[in-house]
């Protein structure tokens, strides 16, 4: 073989792998399979990431539970409130309605003891009759208040209910027990507005 051609086909042998070069060097940098180094970055900055939106995720659940907590402890002090509120309401509202009954029943005292004073005669007279209807009235609107005349007579002596201003002998009742009723005692919804002032047997 001459010189020449020796030449020539180094040449071509040249113009191949310079072809070649560029197509690997390409296929390498399309098949993009990223470095062992690369991929070890990428995975610690995953674990970054996940450790921040684990802490976001704690602090938000604890902000939540506190918030919860607040809002609970306030619900249980409105109701606790609320049922004080009510409590001392109807304790003004009972105490106002036991000084109003109190201040009533003198003028009950005063019309027993006006229709006890009417002569037998006269019970059936216009003005008596009138007297008569106006206390029934009166009685039944304390009543329907649930104000009741304490029982006193024939009945034990019960400092509860009954003031004993004085003792007495009796025949009909034994000792201890209720045989006169000086003024009527009364009580508002199971509470004594005004005990009984009574005498009691010896």
């Amino acid at each position: 073989m001459s010189t020449v051609a020796a030449e020539e086909m180094d040449k071509q042998e040249k113009e191949r792998e310079e072809q070649d070069m560029p197509q690997q060097e390409g296929q390498e940098e399309a098949s993009g399979e990223p470095s062992a180094g690369e991929e070890e970055k990428a995975a610690k900055s995953d674990k970054k990431e996940k450790k921040k939106k684990d802490k976001k995720q704690d602090a938000l659940k604890e902000k939540v539970e506190e918030l919860e907590d607040r809002v609970k402890r306030q619900m249980a002090e409105f109701d606790n409130f609320r049922k004080r509120t009510e409590k001392e309401k109807t304790a003004m509202f009972e105490t106002g309605a036991k000084s109003v009954i109190e201040k009533i029943l003198p003028v009950v005292d005063n019309f027993e003891r006006g229709l006890a004073s009417v002569p037998e005669e006269e019970k059936d007279g216009a003005i008596a009759q009138g007297m008569q209807m106006i206390y029934k009235q009166l009685m039944t609107e304390l009543e329907n208040l649930d104000v009741k005349p304490i029982p006193a007579v024939g009945e034990e002596f019960n400092p509860e209910f009954h003031n004993a201003v004085m003792q007495t002998e009796s025949e009909e009742f034994e000792s201890g027990m209720i045989a006169q009723e000086l003024q009527k005692g009364y009580t508002y919804r199971d509470s004594v507005v005004r005990h009984s002032m009574v005498a009691v047997v010896e």
